[in-house]
């Protein structure tokens, strides 16, 4: 029995409970990726943004191209099998699992995020895959987060975990504090551990960067655009790997970039990071 009284999604899959006249970013964000988990409330959250910078779409899918790039990179060549992804968002094609899981079998994947839908539809297509599973939490609380039983029993803290912070500090404001949340799970995991983060990055020649900020802490409460600078922070103590913090489709691209001057190429940065 479900922990959850339950509702149906637009997708036909039983959700918990939920306010679906309040948007939220894992919804906004399967808007972008034409996925079918949302609501009104989110596609005109998304239709909004969309009139401010249209490449969303597009720079959505680069941050789901690198999420690949960098997953099989940190299984294959660093030897990590543990993924902790947080904000992870609706699953959508190739998820975390499905790819480490493709170079290593055995590799372990605790999704989570603070939307309840995201339990749901996680439960749904995780039933049969014992080394995988779905957790409600806000990574704003994140010792809460590191002891809760679910991602426990996964995930074994003793050895090196790839945390993963795909476009989710960007929905963090500066008041709760990104760099410490990022500070505090890097406390939390040994030596030899991984850190996967991208986001949204403020444009200097670009002002449709600050215009979309705003439309997003107005209909959504979220969305920092940061500067690069403040992004380096994010990455204190550690060690980045090369090329460094780069616009998403220049990490390490299965095919060459033809032209990297785009602002779809340009909004989102990321970089992949060893604990030393």
């Amino acid at each position: 029995m479900s922990d959850f009284p339950m509702n149906t999604s637009p997708a036909g899959r039983e959700i918990p409970d939920l306010n679906t006249g309040v948007p939220t970013a894992a919804r906004v964000y399967d808007v972008m990726l034409n996925g079918k988990d949302n609501f009104e409330v989110d596609r005109e959250v998304a239709a909004g943004s969309l009139a401010i910078m249209p490449e969303l779409r597009e720079i959505a899918i680069y941050n789901r191209e690198i999420l690949h790039r960098a997953v099989r990179h940190i299984a294959t060549e660093g030897g990590v099998t543990q993924f902790l992804d947080l904000g992870s968002g609706l699953p959508t094609v190739r998820n975390t699992h499905e790819v480490a899981q493709e170079v290593a079998p055995d590799a372990r994947v605790v999704y989570v995020d603070i939307d309840p839908i995201v339990l749901a539809h996680g439960r749904a297509i995780l039933a049969d895959n014992p080394g995988t599973t779905v957790v409600t939490a806000d990574i704003r609380d994140p010792r809460t987060l590191l002891e809760h039983p679910e991602v426990t029993g996964l995930i074994d803290f003793e050895q090196p975990v790839c945390v993963m912070l795909c476009g989710i500090l960007h929905h963090l404001l500066d008041e709760e504090d990104p760099n410490g949340i990022v500070a505090m799970l890097r406390d939390n995991v040994p030596s030899g551990s991984y850190f996967f983060i991208t986001n949204f990055t403020r444009l200097s020649d670009e002002p449709s960067s600050l215009d979309l900020e705003e439309q997003l802490l107005e209909q959504l409460g979220t969305g920092r655009v940061r500067t690069p600078a403040e992004l380096v922070r994010q990455f204190d103590g550690l060690e980045l790997l090369c090329p460094g913090i780069v616009p998403l489709p220049l990490w390490r691209p299965d095919e060459p970039v033809l032209d990297a001057t785009t602002v779809a190429v340009r909004f989102m940065t990321g970089g992949v990071a060893r604990k030393p």
